[in-house]
């Protein structure tokens, strides 16, 4: 396959920023991993069908591995990272204790004649703790306002106080949608106003909008090449896809525990064709997530995939591995390469055939090009899907239905 240039043209230091956010991204799933064991050790009518679609592009300009859109809050456009790992959506507030450096401004409240902060004696605030797992959205010093703290796996966090907005995408608007005001935040956001909350608890921005699109979205993420836009799609109406291939639906494994994630039940993976031999697949389930970048595997599956990878992709020099991938090679030079095929299988016989961009990882140039997987460090930890495994494909969410789809559609090229 010749190589398509996945790299940004940006005159920065790109290695060393991807080095950096692929730690983050490390650190962000370590954090996944202790939710998850604390929730399982138990420690912590007919609607309306619509659907409306956005433009959906890398952030990669904007310093982020992530995917972003714009939304509208009152009069304000907000740029966001679409998250399905979590549920709150929130944008920097003024004014600021402390803000980290966005593009553009950042949501200013009194400029919005429908800008209402939420009391904390509200239903709303009262399911707060469910959804963040903070304890303290009352303080004794301002107990009129609900207050929210959500900390990241890699460090970041946000914290500030729950308001209600008018919210718009695509021509339409919600009334009275709950988001998080950031007063205090930190982290590698890149330049976004915040993070869009697509998870399952009361609090998301599908759970919000159910009744009108159905608890259904879906989206295609295009690579970083240049002019490539991929979309977002709320609401349960197929026809504006473009896919290639028909969906295929596999159902969402049901976990009381783990409710806010959607999980799925992986049942094998191939490499060129080749089944990788291991027991381990269950392991409670695989999650998907958007705001992961890189799909982790358990050790022995992970080492199973390696080496039938490198037994198929042999004779190319080997590179110094990157951060949290071990696997490299320096083809520079070489003007085409034969990449082997990644096929994951789900319950209900689906698959998820990777495209060859979500296969090798190439942070500035041919000279480090590496397999784009990662190893878990435990076990028993839950795999994830990462967001470069789902590049061109449509996935389909429909929480309503349990069950999620994949159909192969190229957003990459316009």
């Amino acid at each position: 396959m010749k190589d398509r240039g996945y790299c940004s043209e940006r005159k920065i230091n790109w290695k060393r920023k991807l080095q950096k956010q692929l730690l983050f991204d490390d650190l962000r799933v370590r954090s996944m991993q202790n939710r998850i064991r604390a929730k399982v050790s138990g420690h912590n009518s007919s609607e309306q069908s619509s659907e409306i679609q956005i433009p959906l592009a890398s952030g990669i300009n904007l310093e982020t591995l992530n995917y972003i859109v714009t939304i509208g809050l009152g009069n304000q456009n907000m740029t966001v990272i679409i998250d399905t790992g979590s549920d709150l959506t929130w944008v920097q507030c003024d004014p600021c204790m402390s803000c980290y450096s966005q593009q553009g401004p950042v949501f200013n409240p009194s400029n919005s004649s429908s800008y209402n902060s939420l009391l904390c004696n509200s239903s709303t605030c009262q399911n707060l703790q469910f959804t963040t797992g903070n304890t303290e959205a009352c303080e004794s010093n301002n107990p009129s306002s609900c207050n929210y703290t959500v900390n990241y796996g890699d460090g970041s966090f946000t914290d500030g106080e729950l308001g209600v907005e008018h919210l718009s995408f695509g021509g339409i608007s919600v009334s009275n949608f709950v988001f998080g005001c950031g007063r205090n935040n930190k982290g590698l956001f890149g330049g976004v106003s915040g993070i869009m909350g697509l998870g399952r608890s009361n609090l998301s921005m599908i759970s919000q909008t159910n009744t009108t699109f159905g608890g259904v979205f879906s989206y295609c993420l295009p690579t970083t090449d240049s002019g490539a836009s991929g979309s977002l799609v709320i609401g349960n109406e197929s026809s504006v896809f473009k896919n290639l291939t028909p969906i295929a639906y596999t159902s969402m494994v049901s976990n009381p525990q783990l409710s806010n994630f959607y999980v799925l039940n992986l049942t094998g993976i191939d490499v060129g064709g080749v089944v990788i031999q291991d027991t381990s697949f269950g392991n409670g389930g695989i999650l998907i997530d958007s705001g992961t970048v890189i799909t982790r595997l358990a050790p022995s599956v992970y080492n199973a995939l390696k080496a039938e990878f490198l037994k198929q992709f042999s004779g190319y020099p080997i590179a110094p591995g990157l951060s949290i991938l071990d696997t490299c090679f320096n083809l520079t030079g070489i003007e085409e390469v034969s990449i082997p095929t990644l096929s994951m299988h789900f319950e209900n016989n689906v698959d998820l055939n990777v495209d060859a961009v979500g296969i090798l990882y190439m942070p500035k140039d041919a000279s480090q090009v590496c397999l784009a997987l990662a190893s878990l460090s435990d076990e028993n930890d839950m795999a994830i899907i990462g967001n470069y495994q789902q590049r061109n494909q449509r996935v389909i969410y429909d929480a309503k239905q349990s069950k999620i789809g994949f159909a192969r559609e190229d957003c990459s090229f316009t």
